[in-house]
């Protein structure tokens, strides 16, 4: 068993013995109950909660499992690996979001939030190693592999943002002819338009959406829905419609007589910027938000500042397409003064706290705790300041309740007032998918309700993040395709993601799976699987207390180089601020994984059990998931190989 060293400087979270303990507990007593415990260890592939975790159902512990060397690449003929370890991570990665380089720049990682290993020291960098595999991918110009079969039947896409993509992938995939409809110059939606270039470089951006256009995907640019092509003749041409337009428009501020000339929403300031038509901002920038978009606004107003003189010269001759930030660059510009307001304090803001870090390291002020009540306005219609009030805002149930103090008013000056608090949808020429609410109402599989064969996901069903969108265009596309088959749309599972195929590996092998049923199980007189093997992947997260988590040590997480701009660095640069771990980096981050739920063949059960009872399985026969089982002649129930088992894969059962 792993022990932490005793010169180490950092605790860990987790300790089996308390400060005070005195004796030693020992197993042999639960050997002596066995007699009447009538239980015997079965094996149990659960999900782990980074998976239960990720709004896109990506198979985390699958793809570290393989960067760690747990998991190899099947072997061709010759004997060898037929692909690099990058690769096959890449592509199991990929099975659910096909933007991990993006992904793995932007996502707050929720995954990372739910990790188990949290309770030992510090979250697995999930995160990292995805940013990791995304950057091997582009390099090495990998492509997906075409489905050797096209099923005739043609599908709609309404919007080219995440979750459009998402879905065309899975729809490409499964061979159907699809083709996306969207009414900007370039696909990408909110990854393009909504977040800056700084945070995705749009190289990377066209890279990946590049990849699911060879798959034989079409787009048509410039082409609204409703205006320029009827709804009536997509449902003509087309054997199924997916909307996935997004919010695209901006929430206005809930004050009165919010439609000052300099007052905006987020998403019109940020698409201005990304299609370099935005250059300068005023002397005092005012956003109001939050979330990870009003850290967005305030970092790009910080960088593009402003001009004391604008001249003729500083649009004119513009090259369209250009990056906002080269745009940006003509001009001699100096500091904006950028305060963000929230009615949330610093500490409960809904942005990531990384990012919250690197604002106020820019020099950008944040406030907490203040809600917006009016606009100051000049002669000239035009707003001078942003009139708050301290409140105290807090959820009730599904409701958010704000109750402004009386007293505390203050003006905050500004020359242009940024209202980032929320997105909305334009459901114009679309009115008949409006709920009333405006949103879409769809069912478990995103099929909105009452109109068989149309579908949706992303921010139209629910603002919310690049990877929710992603994961709705996916299971969208289950549905899509069972539609286009004629089949009754499946009860999706209750927990929603993709996992470990036991299957998978055994035809990898080359073995013979006998006679198998769904879900795979072993049983005495099968081979399909490790004997008493389940998997309850679809209904069971595992949580830490199932885990021995005594078997980690210390180990330091793998950081990425973040670059951290002060007040004046941060003028003008729009260069990139993280860095990918490299290969070595990678590997040693994907080792700190737990692999809750699924053997990563440590071998404590082995040496643990008293009674020989737990071997291996013969190398021959043996795969992932497939690597240890039980004589249940020799076992008497004593639970050790479930007490050492780190991952919780072993689990008392049989006379319950």
């Amino acid at each position: 068993m792993s022990v932490t060293p005793e010169t180490s400087t950092n605790k860990l979270t987790f300790r089996r013995y308390k400060e005070g303990d005195t004796k030693v507990k020992r197993w042999q007593e639960k050997i002596f109950q066995a007699s009447y415990s009538y239980k015997c260890p079965t094996y149990v592939q659960s999900t782990p909660p980074c998976q239960g975790s990720c709004p896109a159902g990506e198979d985390i512990r699958s793809y570290l499992a393989i960067a760690r060397g747990t998991e190899k690449p099947p072997m061709g003929a010759d004997g060898k690996p037929t692909m690099p370890w990058q690769e096959y991570a890449w592509r199991r990665l990929t099975e659910a979001n096909p933007f991990p380089s993006v992904m793995g720049r932007v996502c707050p990682a929720p995954c990372e939030s739910g990790c188990n290993r949290n309770e030992v020291e510090d979250h697995v960098g999930i995160n990292s190693v995805e940013h990791f595999l995304g950057e091997y991918a582009i390099a090495n110009k990998l492509s997906y592999a075409k489905p050797q079969k096209k099923t005739g039947k043609k599908v709609a896409i309404i919007g080219g943002g995440p979750a459009g993509l998402s879905c065309a992938y899975q729809l490409a995939l499964k061979g159907h002819e699809v083709t996306i409809f969207d009414e900007r110059e370039f696909l990408g939606g909110m990854m393009r338009y909504g977040i800056p270039g700084f945070r995705t470089p749009r190289e990377v951006l066209d890279a990946e959406i590049q990849r699911i256009l060879d798959l034989g995907v079409k787009a048509r640019m410039k082409c609204r829905i409703g205006t320029d092509v009827t709804l009536a003749e997509l449902r003509q041409d087309y054997d199924a419609v997916f909307l996935g337009m997004g919010a695209q428009a901006g929430r206005a501020l809930p004050i009165p007589e919010a439609d000052a000339a300099n007052v905006v929403t987020a998403t019109a300031f940020l698409r201005a910027f990304n299609d370099g038509r935005l250059r300068h901002v005023g002397r005092r920038v005012v956003v109001v938000g939050g979330g990870d978009t009003s850290i967005d606004v305030a970092t790009v107003a910080r960088r593009l500042g402003h001009i004391e003189n604008v001249k003729a010269t500083d649009v004119e001759g513009a090259i369209a397409g250009r990056m906002a930030q080269d745009v940006a660059e003509i001009s001699a510009k100096q500091g904006a003064e950028v305060t963000l307001t929230s009615i949330f304090g610093i500490d409960k803001m809904q942005a990531n706290k990384h990012e919250i870090e690197q604002a106020l390291a820019e020099g950008i002020a944040i406030r907490g705790g203040l809600s917006p009540v009016a606009l100051v306005r000049g002669p000239d219609g035009r707003a001078t300041a942003l009139r708050v009030a301290q409140c105290e805002a807090k959820m009730v149930g599904p409701k958010l309740e704000i109750k402004v103090i009386p007293g505390t008013e203050e003006d905050i000056p500004a020359d242009l007032i940024v209202s980032a608090i929320g997105q909305a949808v334009d459901f114009t020429g679309l009115e008949e998918f409006n709920n009333g609410k405006g949103a879409v109402s769809a069912d478990k599989n995103y099929q909105i309700v009452g109109q068989a064969g149309t579908f949706a996901g992303g921010d139209l069903i629910r603002p919310h993040l690049l990877t929710t969108a992603i994961g709705h265009g996916s299971i969208a596309a289950d549905g899509i395709d069972r539609f286009l088959a004629g089949e009754d749309l499946e009860r999706r599972p209750k927990i929603d993601v993709h996992i470990f195929d036991l299957k998978r590996k055994l035809v990898e092998k080359g073995l013979q799976l006998g006679e198998t049923h769904e879900p795979i199980r072993g049983t005495d007189a099968s081979n399909a699987a490790v004997h008493n093997y389940e998997d309850r992947s679809d209904r069971y997260v595992i949580p830490h207390d199932k885990l021995f988590l005594g078997h980690f040590s210390y180990t330091p997480r793998m950081k990425r180089k973040i670059i951290t701009l002060d007040a004046k660095t941060a003028l003008g640069n729009f260069q990139e601020r993280i860095e990918p771990l490299g290969e070595v980096e990678a590997i040693n981050e994907a080792k700190r994984c737990m692999s809750c739920g699924m053997c990563f063949e440590c071998d404590n059960c082995v040496v643990y059990c008293p009674q020989l009872a737990v071997k291996r399985v013969p190398k021959k026969e043996a795969t992932t998931g497939r690597y240890v089982y039980t004589d249940y002649d020799r076992c008497i129930g004593c639970h050790i190989c479930a007490d050492v088992c780190p991952t919780g894969y072993i689990q008392m059962g049989l006379g319950e």
